[in-house]
């Protein structure tokens, strides 16, 4: 393929190639609706069009926040196309947080999902002066809304085309006049160590880190990706839109939230990406499912799991299994293994991938014995595609190799230092932070590696979340929590430590509907998730489990003490990020009460947290939480 060096040069250039084949579909009303490449370029083209009607100019900002649906992309690459910049915001997000990022990226227009969206900017308009219109494109809901701020997305395309009669030629002038080095999007991080930070990202950089990965992953125009990043992570561009416009594979969008799942049977995608959690999720739904399965179904899946896990183990040695050892594997393949990823939706999955964070051995393992080839990926926002496993070079403790054109070097204290142009500009208002991590054109990514003698990269942690107790010992937190996580009881987890400290200790999640289930099995009276989780039994079960966890550990980094939280982590509240990644330091200042109790040998402690609601309003939760011993 010819080499563009712009977003909408592509789209012009798929317009062109593919006119009439299908580029993306939407599932409305049960039935996927369908849009060509030749109906892609004119929703982009028009849009562009309206958005300079209404007084959009080069450099000029514009906010997008809503579901993954078409419409969000098209009003991204339409602002792209005019000389703007776009800025995503999560669909969760609050409205102290959605006015943090559109004043903060300085936008001029906000592109919205639908009236719960309109909601957010109407509240803090006010807050927002330089906003001229909020466009959404759902309008269920907002017949009766008579504020001039609001416009539909529709009538914006209408305003592009009857613009185009008194300016032709304007935007396929514009979308040339378009340059590899040009920003294209501000993609705010995801705010583990305070406020989000907004990095500048060009169009080259986009690029140059899709292709890289597309080179690794190789797609094509008859491929199917189904849609499931949220839209203002950079992940989606990285590994999902901007390898779709390279490529020329169909995006697939679904209906619901609630119907990912079906949906993504129906479409049966080719290249599978979910974030380490997304993974634990799937095999947590699958032990809980087995766990009131059939006792036949069970029995077959207790009977040919192991032999999955056998081929597993072949596949991640690098070893070739015997003829024994395949032919029993494709009798279990079509009795289990088969059905199994038709039910995840990935029966014709070629390529599957893991990201974002550690995933566990227990989760990998599982996933390679059903027969999906996982490979782990390792990227950043500011550094884009890093490395990833080749096929056949898959190593579960490894993020892979270097990808093709990132250099690499690894700092005296560990920290990974990363060189190419997939690398961003530099943060938006932060001359001072892009100055401390930007050094002699060499990113420093804050994580500890260290490369093995067969090249392989081995993420052990943050730089600043590696844990060293008083004794000298070493221990990784997020290997520890990911690997708590395999357990269909365990939703999250966070482990703590520290040099005035002699053991590890940790604050774990009960995955409620799991325990739930237990706790009715077994004839454990409870009432509420507090009560729940405070219940001996409950106790002794997640103790069987971080003794699992031990055992894999030097006896010196082995948890010692727990408690189980009275309630969820929340990126409601700050203790997540809207990437679900935890925020560690704030977590830790939160709970500094419960943490030293576990150092203090105490037996409980009274916790009073504040937990604020979806529609803002706060409560109080107080309760005695049992400070346990492994």
């Amino acid at each position: 393929m010819e080499k563009v060096d712009t977003i909408p040069k592509l789209i012009r250039r798929n317009s062109e190639r593919w006119t009439d084949r299908v580029a993306f579909t939407k599932k409305d009303f049960g039935i996927w609706q369908t849009y060509t490449w030749k109906e892609y370029y004119e929703k982009v083209k028009y849009f562009s069009l309206g958005l300079i009607s209404l007084g959009l100019e080069r450099g000029d900002r514009v906010c997008i926040i809503g579901d993954n649906e078409p419409e969000w992309f098209w009003g991204e690459f339409a602002a792209q196309a005019a000389g703007g910049i776009t800025t995503g915001i999560f669909v969760d997000s609050i409205p102290s947080e959605v006015k943090y990022i559109a004043e903060h990226s300085d936008s001029k227009f906000a592109v919205v999902n639908d009236q719960e969206q309109a909601d957010k900017f109407l509240e803090i308009q006010g807050e927002l002066p330089l906003l001229k219109k909020v466009i959404y494109w759902d309008p269920k809901g907002l017949k009766n809304y008579d504020d001039p701020i609001l416009t539909s997305f529709a009538e914006v395309v209408e305003l592009g085309k009857e613009y185009e009669k008194e300016h032709p030629g304007l935007f396929e002038q514009n979308v040339e006049r378009g340059t590899g080095d040009d920003t294209a999007f501000i993609y705010y991080t995801s705010g583990t160590t305070g406020l989000p930070k907004g990095a500048i990202i060009t169009h080259r950089a986009l690029i140059t880190t899709a292709d890289g990965f597309v080179g690794r992953y190789p797609l094509n125009e008859n491929d199917d990706l189904f849609s499931n990043f949220p839209a203002a992570w950079v992940g989606d561009s990285f590994f999902a839109t901007i390898p779709h416009l390279l490529s020329g594979a169909r995006v697939n969008f679904p209906e619901e939230e609630e119907t990912v799942l079906a949906d993504i049977r129906e479409i049966g995608p080719n290249f599978a990406i979910y974030g380490p959690r997304q993974w634990e999720g799937l095999v947590s739904d699958i032990q809980v499912k087995m766990i009131d399965a059939h006792p036949l179904k069970r029995f077959c899946y207790n009977l040919f799991l192991p032999i999955g896990y056998k081929m597993a183990d072949y596949t991640l040695e690098g070893k070739r299994p015997n003829l024994f050892w395949r032919a029993v594997y494709q009798v279990a393949y079509y009795l289990l293994f088969r059905p199994l990823k038709d039910q995840l939706g990935l029966s014709k999955c070629r390529f599957a991938v893991t990201g974002s964070s550690v995933l566990s051995l227990d989760t990998f393992r599982l996933i390679h014995a059903i027969g999906i080839e996982l490979r782990q990926n390792y990227a950043g926002t500011e550094a884009g595609f890093i490395s990833s496993h080749g096929k056949g070079d898959i190593k579960f403790e490894s993020i892979g190799r270097p990808a093709v054109g990132a250099e690499v070097r690894v700092a005296d204290d560990g920290e990974l230092l990363i060189r190419s142009d997939c690398l961003f500009k530099g943060y938006h208002k932060d001359p001072e932070k892009t100055a401390s991590c930007l050094i002699d054109g060499w990113f420093h990514t804050a994580d500890c590696v260290y490369v093995n003698p067969e090249g392989h990269l081995i993420f052990m942690d943050r730089l600043k979340d590696m844990g060293e107790l008083r004794t000298g010992a070493k221990y990784a937190p997020q290997y520890i929590e990911g690997r708590l996580r395999f357990s269909p009881y365990i939703k999250d987890a966070m482990v703590v430590g520290g040099t005035d400290r002699d053991f590890v200790a940790g604050i774990i999640n009960i995955d409620f509907a799991m325990v739930g289930k237990w706790a009715e099995n077994h004839r454990v009276p409870y009432t509420t998730f507090v009560d729940l989780s405070q219940k001996d039994e409950v106790a002794e079960l997640v103790k069987k489990d971080l003794a699992r966890v031990n055992n894999y550990l030097p006896p010196e980094s082995r948890a010692r003490k727990f408690v189980l939280l009275h309630k969820e982590f929340d990126p409601d509240e700050a203790e997540l990020t809207r990437t679900r990644k935890l925020r560690r330091g704030f977590v830790e200042e939160r709970y500094k009460a419960l943490i030293d109790a576990m150092y203090e040998d105490k037996e409980e402690v009274v916790v009073e947290a504040t937990v604020t609601y979806r529609d803002g309003r706060q409560g109080v939760v107080k309760t005695a939480i049992k400070v346990r011993t492994v």
